[in-house]
């Protein structure tokens, strides 16, 4: 197995998007922390893994506060004997739907603030512990470089700045972490219809936005997400970091 000895820490793992690379990286050995703020979502993914014969744990932790981020960090990697994969895909609390010149400035704000500063507690306190150990993988979602986010009348309001801004980290953290052998990469998404509440309205439209705007003519599944991350974060990657793998099924062209 790809993972086999690995202690994985994913923040936001009772997520849609969390739980497939949850789920994904116990598949291939790992042993699964999970870390979010809703416990009924962490045991409901959790009670899969283990019913499936992998490992997996839970903590309820809030990626934003830096006492709690580090302090489990810590438990993990004294418990597991170390930490070799980070995954933070908590929500961005973004705004959409409104022009930017007619947004209060903290809607517009809120992905850029809660992103960065949650991707970096979350990226410091394993690196802490990967640095020691001079291995690890940090790995960020989402990405940037899509023209198609700049559309008129795509109002996304400060989201793709806040990609911007976690990009920004990412390189920032490869370059520092490389000689330590530790590799950071973002997976590039275009999009996951999967991951959008099945209640919702505009659902529909939005899938039909996304299929659409691919050279594949579908967009990435859950399971895609999983598969790449399971990539991403093992030896079959070892050359990779400072890098975004474009997983948009041809939405951005590199």
């Amino acid at each position: 197995m790809l993972l086999e000895g690995r202690n994985a820490i994913v923040y936001g793992g009772g997520g849609s998007i969390g739980g497939a690379m949850a789920r994904a990286f116990a598949e291939q050995g790992a042993h699964v922390f999970l870390a979010g703020r809703t416990q009924a979502g962490l045991d409901a993914v959790a009670a899969e893994i283990v019913a499936n014969g992998g490992r997996a744990d839970t903590a309820i932790v809030d990626a934003r506060d830096e006492a709690a981020v580090d302090a489990h960090a810590d438990e993990v990697a004294r418990a597991a004997g170390g930490i070799q994969i980070s995954v933070n895909v908590i929500t961005d609390n973004d705004v959409q739907g409104k022009p930017a010149a007619e947004m209060a400035v903290a809607d517009y704000l809120a992905p850029v603030e809660v992103g960065l500063r949650s991707r970096f507690l979350t990226a410091r306190a394993a690196a802490r512990h990967m640095k020691q150990q001079r291995d690890g993988v940090i790995l960020m979602f989402g990405g940037d470089g899509d023209r198609s986010a700049h559309r008129r009348n795509h109002q996304l309001g400060g989201l793709v700045t806040g990609f911007s801004a976690i990009e920004a980290l990412r390189r920032q953290l490869a370059c520092e972490l490389g000689e330590y052998g530790i590799r950071v990469i973002t997976l590039q998404t275009g999009g996951v219809p999967e991951s959008i509440p099945a209640e919702l309205e505009w659902r529909a439209p939005i899938e039909k936005s996304l299929v659409e705007s691919t050279l594949l003519g579908r967009a990435a599944t859950l399971e895609d997400v999983g598969n790449v991350a399971v990539f991403a974060a093992s030896d079959w990657a070892r050359t990779i970091t400072g890098a975004a793998i474009n997983m948009t099924c041809g939405a951005f062209v590199d």
